[in-house]
């Protein structure tokens, strides 16, 4: 182990550049979900630079495969002895960019300003990393590059299309703003939330404006029911298990001077526990009813489960633990509640045991401002990159050579 971590800290040297350089042109042409058309082309060009085959399973998706050299890196039938996938998310956010950065995005209302950028760039250090240690692999690594990350189910797809067929384990990164610079977090358990979607539509009766009393005030009671989805949480839930119900749209009405017969509203709920997940639902469909009835109109939830809960095994983040102490110094490791913000990541882990790592990048303004993601300032530390491209690397030589 302490071989192949000297081997990737002298190769992580040049290797830096290379991931900053291949970062920020993923940044400066970003593409939303399921139109990573330029994404997934360079993606191709730059594996093909790297001399890596690759498939591309979906329009938009790309998996490269990583051959090891040891001698018994396969069994006798061909297939590897075991096979790790590491996956990047590659697509980008309906944002309006505000970075000011030289680099900044060059296709109008698209940023990646959740950090799917570098994650695209870490992989590929990853792969150069490796590619310097194939005689140590005892197996394959299976590289995912995944579209639609971003609310669009891209996971699921790219299992659809086999990407964990012969898998034993899975990994992956997320650089993430709240953790200090260059340190990560693998901790076992519950790491990102549950994601569902939803809308309640609300009906009562449209009468004029002057005469309320003829009609049944949609708007009225979409707002009592806005108030109302608040105590799910705070009067509910246990203060001890996280849950968040938010209200993301309300719209009703026609005209100022008519009183609605129609309103929805549209949010998402986020949870860690399954009891919390299978009880909102429930709770939300009894207190849109209930609420709506008292002024005289009804309502109605539809409801989408659409991933679940980001879930670290324990055997697979001690592995990443002992990793990146290895890798990256006995220092690496911090502490991390985890987030209520989800990831689709949880598709894979549900189905194979796997770790999901943070990579702390705050930088700060000037005024001392650390953006989140999704901000349209968001602008993480590039010095940061070639870590998580370490850390995976070393991840992936420890789980073949078990």
């Amino acid at each position: 182990m302490a071989q192949t971590a000297d081997t990737i800290r002298a190769a992580a040297r040049e290797t830096s550049d290379y991931v900053i350089d291949r970062r920020r042109w993923y940044h400066a042409h970003p593409e939303v979900a399921y139109k990573e058309h330029d994404t997934t082309a360079q993606i191709c060009a730059d594996l093909d630079a790297l001399g890596i085959p690759y498939e591309r399973p979906t329009a938009t998706g790309v998996v490269a495969t990583l051959r090891g050299g040891a001698p018994d890196a396969y069994l006798e039938d061909g297939t590897p002895r075991r096979r790790l996938m590491l996956r990047a998310d590659i697509d980008a956010l309906p944002v309006s960019e505000e970075t000011g950065e030289p680099f900044c995005s060059l296709n109008e209302g698209r940023m990646h300003a959740c950090g799917h950028d570098c994650h695209i760039a870490m992989l590929l250090g990853a792969a150069r990393l490796l590619a310097h240690l194939t005689d140590e692999l005892r197996g394959e690594v299976r590289l995912v590059f995944q579209p639609a990350e971003e609310g669009g189910n891209g996971s699921k797809t790219m299992i659809e299309a086999g990407v964990l067929e012969g898998v034993d384990g899975v990994y992956g990164t997320h650089i993430w703003s709240d953790v200090p610079a260059g340190k990560v977090s693998v901790e076992a358990g519950p790491r990102m939330a549950a994601t569902d979607w939803w809308r309640i539509d609300v009906t009562g009766r449209s009468a004029h404006g002057a005469m309320p009393n003829q009609g049944a005030d949609a708007v009225l009671a979409g707002a009592a029911i806005v108030e109302s989805l608040q105590a799910i949480v705070s009067r509910n839930m246990s203060p001890f298990e996280p849950a968040v119900v938010t209200v993301g749209q309300f719209h009703g009405g026609t005209a100022r001077n008519v009183m609605a017969g129609r309103a929805w509203m549209e949010g998402t709920v986020r949870t860690f526990h399954e009891e919390a997940h299978e009880r909102i639902p429930k709770l939300m469909e009894r207190m849109a009813g209930e609420v709506a009835a008292a002024f005289g109109c009804t309502a109605r939830l539809t409801y989408e489960v659409a991933h679940s809960t980001v879930v670290n095994t324990p055997e697979a983040s001690e592995r990443a633990a002992r990793a990146a102490r290895e890798v990256l110094g006995a220092d690496a490791l911090v502490r991390y509640q985890g987030s209520m913000p989800g990831e689709d990541f949880s598709e894979y882990l549900r189905r194979r045991p796997g770790v999901f790592v943070f990579l702390g990048s705050g930088t700060a303004d000037p005024s001392g401002k650390v953006w989140p993601q999704h901000s349209s300032h968001y602008d993480p530390d590039e010095s940061v990159l070639v870590r998580g491209s370490m850390l995976a690397a070393q991840y992936a030589v420890d789980f073949l050579n078990e």
